[in-house]
């Protein structure tokens, strides 16, 4: 069993985390990933009101008995977010981790502290890694170049962003970005993360709730087949890279886009659709590099075990080449 500061704080087994994603980590699929003996996050704003995001958390504690935490992501956004009610929901219900994202998390700590809630906030820079630290957090994920959704604007790959996390903090340090199997496990441990933060691989799970289209499109990918998009305008996103992204490209080509010019092709809500109906060209969907090494749709329980026994024996063969 690999023991690690994330597992002790965390009151799990193995130093395998979920990231919360955006109308894909619910009940069913964080559930899966507890019974397993990892952490998974639900999303609070995979739900329209506070109170729908209630009925998840309870719908997921029938599921399991096992810990599992939730997701703020703190976004500007054009439509007001109740974000303040959203997290007194997380508080009441008795979540004890939480995973923040997006912008300064300060503002919420005292009430999740006060509550006894540790915090894990979601980082793309060693300056934002930095702050989180300051202001309170229990934990930081840092993300390399190579992942889903959001790298931010520096372009650092997670070989080197990990371990000047590690140098620069004191607080555990989860790795994130293009993990999806024992190797990549074994390797963020050797660079002195304390965990390994996966979501495009828990996305290729027969738990995950999005259509076999996307999961099988996944599995026929290979790392080339993302596109970042929003470039041009300082909020790049890495996303699979389907006609509608390549049009976004194309359209940020210009050099003279808004966001209002490619608006209509990044709806959330048309990316939804793809997730749940398998319509792979009516929006967009996050993805990350690690395509190129998932290659099957396991339950949970199979791939954390299956991730965690290559961990191991990996780690069992670089001591053994000890001389």
């Amino acid at each position: 069993m690999l023991k690690t500061r994330i597992t002790e704080l965390l009151g799990i087994r193995h130093p395998i985390l979920m990231g919360g994603m955006q109308w894909v980590s619910l009940a069913e699929l964080v559930s899966a990933v507890a019974n397993a003996g990892g952490l998974g996050f639900l999303t609070a704003l995979s739900h329209e009101t506070p109170d729908k995001f209630a009925e998840e958390i309870e719908k997921t504690r029938k599921l399991t008995d096992q810990p599992f935490g939730a997701n703020l992501t703190i976004l500007p956004t054009l439509k007001p977010v109740p974000y303040e009610d959203y997290a007194r929901v997380i508080i009441e219900s008795g979540i004890k981790y939480v995973e923040t994202a997006g912008r300064n998390p300060q503002a919420f700590i005292p009430a999740f502290k006060e509550a006894g809630i540790k915090v894990i906030h979601k980082c793309t820079s060693i300056r934002h890694a930095k702050k989180a630290e300051s202001i309170g957090c229990d934990a930081v994920t840092i993300d390399g170049f190579e992942c889903a959704g959001h790298p931010g604007e520096d372009d650092i790959p997670g070989l080197i962003l990990i371990p000047r996390a590690v140098d620069e903090l004191t607080v555990p340090v989860v790795a994130c970005g293009g993990f999806a199997d024992g190797r990549g496990l074994a390797a963020a441990l050797s660079l002195g993360a304390d965990a390994i933060a996966m979501g495009s691989r828990f996305m290729c799970t027969q738990e995950a709730g999005v259509h076999d289209n996307v999961k099988n499109k996944m599995i026929e990918s290979n790392e080339q087949n993302t596109a970042l998009i929003f470039r041009t305008l300082h909020n790049t996103a890495r996303v699979y890279r389907n006609e509608v992204a390549q049009k976004v490209v194309d359209i940020e080509a210009t050099g003279t886009a808004t966001i209002a010019d490619v608006a209509p092709l990044v709806s959330g809500k048309k990316g939804r659709v793809v997730l749940s109906d398998g319509e792979m060209e009516h929006g967009i969907w996050t993805a990350s590099m690690a395509m190129g090494i998932i290659n099957d749709v396991p339950t949970c329980d199979e791939l954390v075990s299956r991730i965690v026994a290559q961990a191991e024996e990996r780690i069992g063969k670089l001591s053994a080449a000890i001389a």
